[in-house]
């Protein structure tokens, strides 16, 4: 596998950028939350010869390309198989209190897209799996044969923001009642089926159902619900956290959450803030920050990709 070839990670100088400040120190720690293939975790260790850098993955694929991508950078690259909620019991496994930088690179890996046999792309068929972690948990085919009607509009309006989610909902139902669905091209001969000629000029139709259905299995948003509160917990002050979303329901939950801790506690009406009402955190960029033009031309999967940061200016008194 050409891994240099198939991963190029995203905005990557402007994430280091972005982190440098916070990580030029002797002893600095940064979780990479997302380590997939390690693209920027091997660019945090290279240009930052005393960092340490623990990575998180929930895919033992990703985690043994990435043992071996880093293993020239001995101690320094640590790894841990969970989820990236469990980022604070990471960073205790590795016997650190806090750390100076975390990432989050979010969404499905270049890993993951390119490996047909996982089943995430809509444009190869394979089994129906879906799962970051193939070793556990519900694969798309099981969601698909277990959901009811209801259930199935719901993933795929609330995960995909699909228009025609109740169409793609009855479709399923009715050709699974005929035989059971557990391939992606048969998924996707189902949806086109049940698309609209003019609907299908404006995109691959079954492109909103997979994203869905990956959330799905994966828990994904929920996961970020508890990440986000977790990973900026372990931050030391002056420490910094930067995270790249790829689709509006990842952004919203980072948007919020980092709005949130960058603004007053105090409750309104005060005369004026008392020390403990400050915010906790800074942001660093204004909005979201979005790929260059040439990035995007030459990394398709730049495209969508919204950069938001944010640095501890405090800790609670």
């Amino acid at each position: 596998m050409d891994i240099g070839r198939i991963h190029t990670p995203v905005m990557l100088e402007r994430t280091l950028a972005l982190l440098a400040p916070a990580v030029e120190a002797d002893d600095a720690v940064v979780v990479d939350a997302t380590l997939g293939m390690g693209g920027h975790s091997l660019a945090l260790l290279e240009r930052f010869p005393n960092l340490t850098v623990i990575g998180l993955d929930r895919d033992p694929d990703a985690l043994e390309i990435a043992r071996e991508r880093l293993a020239p950078f001995g101690d320094r690259a640590r790894f841990v198989h969970t989820v990236y909620d469990g980022i604070a019991a990471a960073v205790r496994s590795e016997g650190f209190d806090e750390v100076q930088g975390v990432l989050f690179d979010l969404g499905v890996s270049s890993l993951q897209l390119d490996r047909a046999e996982r089943g995430f792309a809509y444009s190869k068929d394979a089994p129906l799996d879906m799962r970051m972690d193939f070793t556990r948990g519900r694969t798309a085919a099981d969601v698909i044969a277990e959901s009811s009607e209801d259930e199935l509009r719901r993933i795929f309006h609330d995960f995909g923001e699909e228009r025609l989610a109740a169409r793609y909902a009855r479709a399923i139902v009715r050709a699974r009642a005929e035989a059971p669905i557990t391939r992606s091209a048969e998924l996707v001969a189902i949806i086109t089926a049940a698309t609209p000629v003019a609907v299908q000029r404006q995109g691959h139709p079954a492109k909103r159902v997979f994203q869905a259905l990956r959330i799905e299995v994966n828990e994904e948003l929920s996961v970020l619900e508890r990440a986000m509160p977790a990973a900026l917990d372990t931050i030391a002050v002056a420490g910094r956290i930067v995270v790249l979303a790829y689709q509006s329901l990842e952004d919203r939950i980072v948007k919020r959450v980092l709005q949130a801790a960058a603004s007053s506690s105090a409750p309104a009406g005060l005369p004026m803030e008392l020390p403990e009402h400050r915010p906790q955190f800074r942001l660093l960029v204004r909005g979201a920050e979005l790929a260059s033009e040439s990035e995007q031309a030459e990394n398709p999967r730049a495209k969508p990709v919204r950069l938001r940061a944010a640095e501890r200016v405090r800790r609670p008194s």
